[in-house]
This record gives structure tokens, sequence and C-alpha cells, in this order.
């Protein structure tokens, strides 16, 4: 038995799991939320109870010290000798590497190469593995990249119709993201189902605040709807997704705006939030669409016919598709938002009954009807413990 922690490193947070290895048993989760700023906030669950305490945390090394503390107090582990790894959560790797590999300097040294493509995620994940590496000199420290699945993608679902040498010279290219959690979802339906991964044709949507979807081909991403940065693919909260590039210029020209202007607008002021001028969160969006607000209900007509465009194409691309797999905060929670998905990939053959979706939330579920030509799948997304899994296996092979 193995004490093995999954930690994703945010630019003011820091998200945890601790897990019993191999039972795979959740021993504690919890987050450190407004690093850096007054009034830091730690919460932890242990065994169904959660705690939280208020207090200023200057920064993540004080993050760690203050979680490996609670963890000893609320005698998760005995000591700091108990844990014997760690994987990080790392999102962009550019093209070195498809698969999750143990930490060394050379690895680091890539991280902040490709800090450039992930400037708001790379650097915070490393804040994390320096903190934890001086906390736990002693541990088995892996990083596992979000881009890392995505790297099986053939070289025509990846290249963009711009001048090659961009591509050669500078490695713009199609990336993804949430790759960790897209390898999940189609391991644990391949599992569910019973059949080899290498069988696996499937469509996965991670429908969040952030949101992708991955055409799985034969078990690996074939194509994926995030592209050389998350902004790229479907409406997002706050994302743009994918637009006429000449809106850039125009804007540019028009307004006079710089690139870091455009940047945030089309970042942090689009999407869902842009188009309702309410909120990200598709909560507040839907309650104001049955409301009858105008602007709501555009944008959730909006976010279906993109996410539909989207999944319509990767079934032509695949030629096929066994099953589409919803995760995330929206494609978890929402049935009303599944519901009109579905509605709009009837022409496939999907049947999904009211039944078999109304008010199912966060679980595990088949929401198609037997006599759906695709199969529906509810399953909520474990990327903690894909990251767990890859660090307690660098244990093992290392030991």
């Amino acid at each position: 038995m193995s004490i093995v922690m999954s930690v994703n490193a945010g630019s003011s947070s820091l998200k945890f799991q601790v897990f019993k290895m191999p039972e795979e048993e959740v021993l504690a989760q919890g987050n450190v939320e407004r690093i850096g700023l007054k009034d830091s906030i730690f919460g932890m669950k242990v065994n169904g109870e959660k705690f939280e305490t208020v207090q200023d945390i200057e920064d993540h090394a004080q993050a760690v010290e203050h979680l490996i503390n609670a963890l000893i107090e609320h005698k998760v582990v005995n000591s700091l000798d108990d844990i014997k790894a760690i994987g990080h959560r790392m999102v962009h790797a550019g093209e070195y590497y498809a698969k999750s590999v143990p930490a060394s300097q050379d690895v680091v040294d890539k991280m902040e190469e490709c800090s450039e493509l992930a400037p708001l995620h790379n650097p915070a994940g490393l804040t994390g593995y320096f903190s934890f590496k001086k906390a736990l000199p002693n541990c088995s420290h892996t990083f596992v990249f979000d881009t890392a699945f995505h790297q099986s993608m053939p070289e025509e679902n990846y290249i963009y119709p711009i001048p090659y040498e961009y591509y050669t010279k500078d490695k713009i290219r199609r990336y993804g993201m949430h790759g960790t959690s897209h390898m999940y979802l189609t391991y644990r339906l391949a599992e569910i189902l019973n059949k080899p991964v290498e069988e696996m044709n499937i469509i996965t949507c991670h429908l969040g605040n952030g949101a992708s979807i991955t055409a799985v081909k034969n078990g690996k991403s074939f194509k994926t709807s995030m592209g050389f940065t998350p902004l790229s693919g479907i409406m997002m909260g706050t994302r743009s997704g994918d637009i006429d590039p000449a809106i850039v210029i125009y804007l540019q020209k028009k307004y006079g705006y710089t690139p870091d202007e455009v940047d945030n607008i089309l970042n942090k002021k689009s999407g869902m939030l842009g188009i309702s001028g309410i909120s990200s969160d598709g909560r507040d969006v839907e309650k104001a669409a049955d409301e009858g607000n105008e602007r709501a209900i555009l944008t959730q007509k909006m976010y279906v016919s993109r996410i539909v465009e989207t999944v319509s194409g990767y079934y032509g691309l695949m030629g096929g598709a066994d099953a589409i797999v919803f995760a995330g905060g929206i494609g978890e929670n929402d049935w009303k938002m599944r519901k009109k998905i579905c509605d709009g990939l009837k022409v496939f053959g999907v049947d999904v009954p009211v039944e078999l979706n109304e008010g199912i939330r966060g679980k595990e579920a088949k929401l198609s009807s037997d006599a759906s030509k695709m199969q529906v799948w509810l399953i909520p997304t474990n990327e903690e413990l894909m990251i767990a899994r890859d660090a307690y296996k660098d244990l093992v092979n290392n030991a």
C-alpha cells in the first residue's frame, strides 16, 4: 500500500486528492484558494467530513506546508514519509511528450520552454512542483500532461492550413487540452462495456466552463476541438471558441486594440458571458432562459449548435462512432442541455428518452435506449485518478 497525491496547481490555487494505491481509495481531497491574497481559503474533505479555514497564505510553498500539516493533523498520514509519490498536472508539453514522465531538470526546462503556449498554466504547475519537491524531496514526482493524449492525432488533423514553415519553425499546430479527462472517459467506458480500449470509437464531450470535444478512434485521440491554445473549439463560459480569424484583424484596425486587449476580449469576455450579458455560468444562463430572456435563449441555442456541429463532423470524419460520452460540469449536471444536444443528433439515430436522462446528475449512467444507434453515456470525469495512476506507475517502475 502506498499513499499517492494528485496535484493541480493554478496561479492562486492548489487542488489535491490523496489516494491509497493500488486500491485507488480516496483518503482526502480539497483545495487552497486565493493563494497570495488576503483571507486565503483552505478546504479539505476526509471520510465525508469537511474542514475549512480562512487565513492569509502568502505563496504556494506556504500552501503546501499548510496542506501537509492538515494531512497529519487529520490522520490521513502519520508522517511525511507516508507520501510516496505525487503526480503534477501540467497543461502544455508541446510535442515533447506523448505520455506522463518522471520529473527531472530536463523535463522542467522543456515545461518552461512550453510556458509561452500556456502562460497561465505551465508556470503555476511548475510553482506547485517546486514547492512540493522542497517539502517532500524523497518523494517520487511525475508530470502528467493535458496535451499527451492528443499526440496520437494524424498530421492532417493537427496541421493548420497556414505556411508550413510556421509549424516546422514555431511548432504552431493543434495540440488540444483536457487530454487526461478524455483519456479517462475512453478507458472507463471500455471498462464498463468490457471491451478492449483499442476497439473504442467514441466521441467524448468535456463540457464545463472550459470545454472540448474529442474524436477517439481505436482508443486514441483522432481529433480534438481545442487547438494551438485552449481558446479554440466550441463556445465556452468566457471563451469565444472558433471564429473567423479576420475578426481579430478587423477589431485591431477599427478600435486600435493591442494583442493583449484582443486576447482579453476573446478569452475572458466572450462565450456565454459575452452573448448572454448575464454570466459565464450555464446555470445562470439556463435560469434566465427559462424566464424568457432572449439573449440567454440565444446563448443556449448557439452553445448547442456548435456542439452538434462538432460531434456531427467528428462522426463523419471517423466513419461513425459507437458512443457519445458527456462529462464536465455542464455535461454531468445539466440534463436539459444534454437533451438539447442529443435532440440535434437524432439524424444519427441517437435516442435518449426523457426518463433515462431527466434529473441525472454526477453519476455514471447510460442515457440512451437500446434502440439508439449510438450509445450515450454520462461518466463523471476523474482526472485526479488518472494523475495518481501515472504517479503510482512511475513509483513502482522506479522502485
